[in-house]
């Protein structure tokens, strides 16, 4: 960057001197605050130059209390404002990066047969549970009800709906490696 022109009349020697007063005795301690509270970000050379730029153009509207306290928050405020359209943009991405996965991964009708047939041995395995291991996991696993929840809604204690939910799973893999569906190196997955 080339060094400033220097201030040629009485108004720019008022700025450059209040610059170099007031705000250039802060760089070093601004540099050191945005490389901890924003480790990743890239730049702080062009972070510090648009605080500066706020900076100067609020002194300028007259409505400049503290030059450090203003300079610290315009750097904090332009770190969050880049936050946010790298965060913007990778979501847009993310958007359209699924909008073409889902087009260009629909499942073949050999699939769907095979996850309905899955699904069928699924209700089967959980069916042929008792009734309260059955009703346990599928408050726990279909409905998402926590184990207290579940507890609280059958009377029983937690430890009981565990070892059932714990008893009912164990059943349920049992049942599906007796028909094929699942075996035991799957499941260490």
């Amino acid at each position: 960057m080339p060094p400033p022109t220097p201030p040629t009349n009485q108004a720019e020697l008022s700025v450059s001197k209040w610059f170099s007063e007031e705000v250039q005795p802060h760089e070093p301690a601004l540099r050191a605050y945005l490389h901890r509270k924003f480790p990743t970000l890239a730049d702080v050379d062009d972070l510090v130059q648009e605080s500066y730029l706020r900076l100067i153009q609020t002194r300028v509207q007259g409505s400049l209390r503290s030059a450090r306290g203003f300079l610290f928050t315009a750097a904090r405020n332009t770190a969050l404002d880049i936050f946010r359209r790298r965060r913007t943009a990778s979501l847009d991405a993310i958007v359209e990066f699924e909008e073409l996965r889902v087009l260009d991964n629909k499942p073949d009708v050999a699939e769907i047969v095979s996850r309905d047939e899955e699904l069928v041995l699924l209700t089967e395995a959980i069916e042929s549970l008792p009734k309260v291991c059955r009703q346990i996991l599928k408050l726990r696993k279909i409905y998402g009800l926590s184990h207290k929840e579940i507890a609280e809604k059958l009377g029983i204690s937690e430890r009981t709906v565990n070892v059932q939910i714990c008893k009912g799973v164990k059943r349920c893999v049992a049942y599906l490696e007796h028909r094929g569906v699942v075996t035991r190196d799957s499941n260490a997955e």
